[in-house]
């Protein structure tokens, strides 16, 4: 009995400290929402939660209005022997299939950045590891993959080439298995970055500037119309929220790109999502600088084969 109490003490005190607050006082990149109609709760995922004691790991947060938040809610912390131990950034969770696949990169002191997918029964985990090893491509280094489904059900990994290693930055996309267990075939380049006429070259302190591509995230608009939020860097050296066109309506493409982004004022790595008494809402975090990230929601209508948003 005494044993048991001991682990119990010891859970409780790795677990982070929960608590109600406003959105405005989340510290979070990159959010990513998922509704669950029958909780009627909705679920933030993202980069930068702190307060696991334990080593590095992904949190969650849950409201039932999109005011009120409830959290952090510890759903994976790296288990022993896990390869990733730094950069786990943009962790974002689809339901495929009846369970929850967390998409999310990873990194460690001799390999490359990297996507892997982890799975869990209910949207608060746990999270347990399900691919084999990452599912981007062994040698490149990449981050933001989300999860595609085409008109046939068949899953796909869209994902970004990271600039630092090709200088123009790359969204790529490659075939998944139907248990997103592993890729198939040959990863696709679908843009680059320099493809947009908005986008300009960052140089983040190393001697080789590049073109940057963050972000993907699929939507299909009500006319039929593909479309992928995704962020860069205007000339301004501002981070901008974009959205891509396909001119064929396929993942292939090709992509079309506006003379502007959507959203200009220093925020980005958005997503779309639909609201209990369905709205459609895009959220993206503002502004991008280090500790200042919060999450911000925008109302979206369809405008002309493409987006445009006002505030909530």
């Amino acid at each position: 009995m005494l044993v048991l109490l001991l682990n119990m003490l010891v859970l409780a005190a790795e677990e982070p400290v929960e608590k109600q607050v406003a959105v405005n006082e989340i510290h979070l990149r990159d959010p990513f929402v998922l509704p669950v109609p029958e909780e009627k709760k909705y679920y933030i995922f993202g980069t930068g939660f702190q307060g696991l004691p334990d080593g590095p790991g992904f949190a969650t947060y849950w409201s039932s209005d999109l005011v009120t938040w409830h959290g952090p809610h510890a759903v994976f912390r790296r288990p022993e022997g896990f390869w990733g131990t730094r950069d786990y950034w943009a962790p974002e969770v689809h339901r495929y299939q009846g369970k929850y696949y967390m998409f999310a990169s990873f990194c460690a002191k001799r390999a490359v950045r990297a996507t892997q997918i982890l799975v869990a029964d209910t949207p608060a985990g746990p999270y347990r590891l399900h691919s084999d090893g990452p599912v981007t491509p062994k040698d490149w280094f990449c981050l933001d993959g989300t999860l595609y489904l085409d008109p046939e059900g068949k899953p796909w990994i869209v994902f970004c080439h990271e600039w630092v290693q090709i200088h123009d930055g790359e969204i790529c996309a490659q075939r998944l298995s139907k248990d997103l267990r592993h890729a198939k075939g040959k990863p696709t380049t679908l843009f680059k970055a320099s493809d947009a006429p908005w986008v300009g070259e960052m140089g983040f302190g190393t001697p080789k500037a590049g073109f940057i591509t963050d972000g993907p995230f699929l939507f299909r608009a009500k006319d039929g119309a593909l479309l992928m939020l995704w962020s860069s860097f205007g000339k301004d050296r501002r981070y901008k929220q974009a959205v891509a066109r396909s001119a064929s309506g396929k993942l292939e493409g090709p992509w079309t790109h506006p003379d502007k982004p959507i959203f200009e004022d220093d925020g980005g790595h958005g997503m779309i999502f639909q609201t209990f008494d369905g709205q459609t809402l895009l959220s993206l975090h503002q502004p991008n600088n280090n500790p200042k990230e919060r999450p911000r929601f925008f109302t979206v209508e369809e405008d002309r084969g493409s987006l445009k948003l006002t505030p909530k």
